[in-house]
């Protein structure tokens, strides 16, 4: 029913420089594995094995993480070592990665339908790799309890979570109509508002899976502030002439385009993760 992931990696990373000058804000490691691999093994756990990337100038490493290092497997062959590359062997093996470039920075509405080639008339899940979300111990990830709704509803769904009313600038934000405990039919949709125009504190953070016809919907969807176009206003036609839905999700979410949630996560991974594998 759902196979597809998209990942739109084109940003430049600003709020990371100098360390993203010539390195990927993707690939900022936290622990030991980069923050688009976290995204990559939340898509393929929910079942999700034909992976899309939607890249720009200077994201190779991206595509060379997702490839075998054939002088690297030879140097460390033998040794220990091997077993730190498991995890990316199993991925790289296990699921199908394809790649198209977005010319312009344009919005992630634009990112989206830049990557229409790659996800085809089907629908897809998308995870924007600067969200890290964490399962709770023993339960299953965002993108594996998203896939489960959209089995059951067959329409689009943005996951969202409660954030302080003096931070919804920074997302875009939902009022919705509850339909059961953690789920709401998207009533109205804003981008990044005032504190004092804001439908709710409900925001949406990077997972979502999107109906074939979104891309339809983004044609027709005119630049906003900045000649970008937003992915939110195409969601927004969606929700007035058919549904889509908003998830409360199960876990934690790390805003890891900025350098405060950078850290926390990378504790938080560290403590809880990485030191309880060993």
């Amino acid at each position: 029913m759902i196979h597809k992931c998209l990942f739109p990696v084109a940003g430049y990373g600003t709020r990371f420089l100098p360390a993203t000058k010539a390195m990927p804000k993707e690939m900022l490691p936290i622990v030991n594995k980069p923050l688009v691999q976290y995204g990559v093994e939340e898509a393929h756990e929910a079942g999700l094995h034909t992976i899309g990337f939607v890249t720009g100038r200077g994201k190779r490493a991206i595509a060379d993480h997702f490839d075998i290092s054939y002088e690297l497997e030879h140097q460390i062959a033998g040794s220990g070592k091997e077993e730190l590359l498991s995890s990316i062997r199993t991925l790289i093996d296990e699921n199908d990665f394809s790649f198209t470039r977005q010319n312009h920075m344009m919005g992630l509405g634009h990112a989206v339908l830049s990557g229409r080639n790659l996800m085809g008339d089907e629908p897809f899940a998308m995870v924007l790799a600067d969200d890290l979300c964490v399962p709770e111990p023993g339960d299953e990830g965002v993108l594996a309890q998203m896939v489960k709704l959209f089995q059951q509803f067959r329409c689009s769904i943005v996951a969202i979570q409660e954030v302080p009313e003096d931070e919804v600038h920074k997302y875009g934000v939902i009022a919705g109509e509850p339909m059961k405990e953690g789920l709401y039919r998207v009533t109205d949709m804003v981008e990044k508002p005032k504190k004092e125009d804001a439908p709710s504190n409900l925001a949406i953070i990077g997972r979502y899976i999107l109906t074939p016809d979104i891309f339809d919907k983004i044609e027709a969807t005119e630049p906003g502030k900045n000649g970008e176009v937003q992915i939110t206003d195409a969601l927004l036609k969606q929700a007035n002439e058919g549904c889509v839905l908003a998830y409360k999700f199960r876990g934690k979410r790390f805003d890891c385009g900025s350098i405060d949630g950078f850290v926390e996560a990378t504790n938080h991974v560290y403590q809880n993760v990485f030191k309880q594998g060993e």
